[in-house]
């Protein structure tokens, strides 16, 4: 394979450079979210009637309840804008010879999850040795899990990855469940092997979430800043979630899943990147130094499914100020079927709900978390094509709001909302193989926005309708395309 020096004389093939070039070249654009806003408040401005009725109410609340996530997330897009300047001036990073990391990748080890962890687990193997001569990969299962043999040949075949069997008969002291109880165990693993030292990071990633040359280089970055940084020392830290193009078996979920590397540019990097992750943390690509690990772990009860929101919650608590944001990317795949998306946030939605209304946790640190879920879980009373139905309903077509003052905040809102998705599919097909954007692509994406926002929407009402009807929690795992 022919390669070229990067960095700290790290060899990349011409194609993972050139990737890590326009990874770089790269920062939040300001024109798609200006443009959308005059457009937004022209046609809304021109069509107002302050002869409003009944609809005009309803939207009156529901299409301007959004405006503090969205100021947080312009917020964080600015803070990226500017990070991302500054990143070009930073010198090439170097290898971590004094710390050590530790990847944890939980899986349920199902045969039908398999394909997409050894894709996870070769790249972990492939990437991170170039910049992390102290490196273990563990891989934590569950006793006699289906794909066991499988994931012990893996691990055969790999030196660097070690398999962690949780017992059947384990109990956390609260009684913690599903994935939180597999990360527990290996907290507890490495407690006894007294690796919860200060030196030591732990990686936690997903089982269908892999790495690049870029994520190891800006792990290695913010890695080694820590050591240099005396009081502004960071003990957390997290990149973007990002979805190659030849990572999806479906193109209609690939291009709805481009909000969230749009979210993680935008509310999480304006959160976690000012040292209080108050919008929560991914389960993956979450960097924690292994002693602060040790005073939070993972055992939160058994009615904990979002484990990383309440690890993110907890870190606020007690190390405030301490969590930042890195450029880095991790690679997922989006969900196979358009059902599985809409499963995918029902329990994403269910659990954060349920973490917003957990009074063990301080008001403060749970109150932006749960307007953000409150308001997602309206959006099927937001959609545009409901209102339309109600509208023909009562024979009232008119969606004005009370005040023409509010047109400026509903302007905002829908450019912020339609800069997401532009911004997000940016960063997928930036992180694909091929790294154009198909001519398609953008023009599908605007069209279907209100498709997608849809599907995110009914998703956050059934999580609703799960804590209403205080159903017994399930950890649902979708299958994970390789």
């Amino acid at each position: 394979m022919t390669t070229v020096a990067y960095g700290a004389d790290v060899p990349l093939s011409r194609r993972a450079a050139r990737m890590m070039r326009r990874q770089a070249a790269w920062q939040p654009a300001a024109s798609p979210f200006l443009l959308t806003f005059a457009i937004v408040l022209a046609v809304t401005w021109w069509t107002y009637d302050s002869d409003t009725g009944p609809v005009g109410w309803v939207t009156t609340v529901f299409w301007t309840l959004p405006i503090a996530s969205s100021t947080v997330g312009i917020t964080g897009g600015l803070l990226t804008r500017r990070r991302m300047r500054r990143q070009r001036r930073w010198p090439p990073p170097q290898p971590v010879w004094q710390d050590i990391l530790l990847v944890v990748v939980p899986t349920i080890g199902r045969l039908d999850t398999y394909p997409a962890l050894q894709r996870s687990v070769l790249s972990y193997c492939q990437f991170l040795p170039a910049y992390f001569p102290h490196l273990r990969v563990d891989v934590v299962i569950e006793e006699g899990c289906a794909a066991r043999r499988l994931i012990d040949s893996l691990a055969a075949a790999n030196p660097l990855v070690r398999v962690v069997v949780v017992p059947r008969a384990y109990q956390t002291p609260n009684g913690t469940r599903f994935k939180a109880r597999a990360n527990h165990y290996a907290h507890e693993l490495r407690l006894a092997e007294g690796e919860a030292d200060e030196n030591v990071w732990v990686l936690h990633m997903d089982d269908d979430t892999g790495v690049g040359p870029d994520t190891a280089a800006s792990v290695a970055r913010f890695i080694n800043a820590q050591r240099r940084a005396g009081l502004k020392v960071k003990h957390l830290a997290q990149g973007i979630l990002a979805y190659p193009r030849e990572n999806a078996v479906n193109r209609l979920t690939w291009l709805a899943d481009a909000v969230r590397p749009g979210d993680d540019v935008a509310r999480f990097a304006a959160f976690t990147g000012r040292g209080l992750p108050l919008a929560g943390l991914h389960g993956e690509l979450l960097l924690i130094r292994a002693s602060v690990e040790a005073t939070i772990g993972w055992d939160f009860g058994p009615k904990a499914i979002v484990e990383d929101a309440q690890l993110a919650l907890n870190f606020c608590r007690l190390y405030r100020g301490h969590s930042d944001w890195f450029a880095g990317h991790c690679y997922g795949a989006s969900p196979a079927t358009v059902r599985d998306l809409v499963k995918q946030r029902e329990r994403w939605a269910w659990g954060l709900l349920a973490l917003a209304l957990n009074r063990e946790i301080p008001l403060r640190h749970r109150l932006f978390l749960g307007y953000c879920v409150g308001a997602w879980m309206i959006g099927p009373l937001q959609h545009m094509g409901l209102l339309l139905l109600a509208g023909a309903m009562l024979d009232e077509f008119n969606a004005s709001p009370l005040s023409i003052l509010v047109l400026p905040l509903w302007a905002l809102n829908l450019a912020y909302l339609f800069w997401l998705y532009w911004e997000g599919l940016k960063i997928n097909a930036n992180v694909s193989s091929d790294c154009r954007r198909r001519w398609w692509e953008p023009v599908c994406l605007v069209l279907l926005i209100p498709l997608f926002s849809l599907w995110e929407g009914v998703g956050g009402f059934l999580g609703f309708l799960r804590v209403l009807r205080s159903d017994e929690k399930n950890f649902v795992v979708i299958r994970k395309p390789a």
